[in-house]
């Protein structure tokens, strides 16, 4: 078990209106073979081509201007619908920091297909549908530490990032998720684990809590 249980009963508790439940099922290690730190990029292994449910696009639809200062960004929201939790991963680099999957948005890039990309390249998953989508930008500010950090690896100064986000419906099976992702992208989780929306807020780091509060309750009707 990879979280220890000072770690978890020092978390506070949500005050999401949902039932708390602080033990989470035991996290999901990358086979012993595919540890990151002794693999090179060829022996990463890739899911095999697979479509995504068709969601007819309209680009740009929901994309209205960004607050300025603020990276553009797509979060998934992955949920599994035999038991309605939620997909969640922890960082490589912050351990403790457990997330779901996000990620910036390209140039002219459709949010949607943007949302796909990076469920693909974080956790190799394809067999996914888009069933619903948050109809604003969540925002939230990056700490002074992590700004600073952040100039440097990206090169430009953001407040922070300006996020669209996505609920998927997860229609593969576990053995689908490889957090070496498709092997395009460095991998940036050690572990994974189905959890509660109350989990999925008490395991992210503060600066985030808000917007994923938010995002549940945008899509807490899926979880009934």
């Amino acid at each position: 078990m990879a979280l220890c249980r000072s770690f978890i009963c020092n978390l506070p508790l949500s005050r999401l209106p949902l039932q708390l439940n602080t033990s989470i099922p035991s996290p999901h290690y990358p086979p012993k073979s595919h540890q990151i730190t002794a693999l090179p990029l060829l022996r990463f292994r890739r899911c095999k081509t697979a479509s995504f449910a068709s969601v007819p696009l309209q680009p740009q639809s929901s994309m209205e201007n960004p607050p300025e200062g603020y990276r553009r960004n797509v979060g998934i929201c992955l949920m599994n619908p035999s038991n309605k939790k939620i997909f969640a991963a922890s960082r490589l680099d912050i351990p403790s920091a457990w997330q779901m999957p996000q990620g910036g948005v390209d140039e002219s890039e459709d949010p949607r297909n943007a949302a796909i990309r990076e469920l693909r390249e974080e956790t190799g998953v394809t067999s996914a549908e888009i069933v619903a989508e948050a109809p604003h930008w969540l925002t939230y500010d990056f700490p002074p530490d992590v700004r600073e950090k952040l100039r440097h690896q990206w090169g430009s100064d953001w407040k922070g990032q300006a996020q669209k986000w996505f609920l998927f419906k997860f229609t593969g099976k576990d053995e689908e998720i490889n957090l070496l992702g498709d092997g395009t992208e460095k991998a940036e989780f050690g572990e994974w684990s189905w959890m509660s929306p109350e989990q999925v807020v008490e395991f992210a780091v503060d600066f985030k809590k808000p917007v994923y509060k938010e995002v549940l309750s945008v899509f807490s009707q899926y979880f009934l």
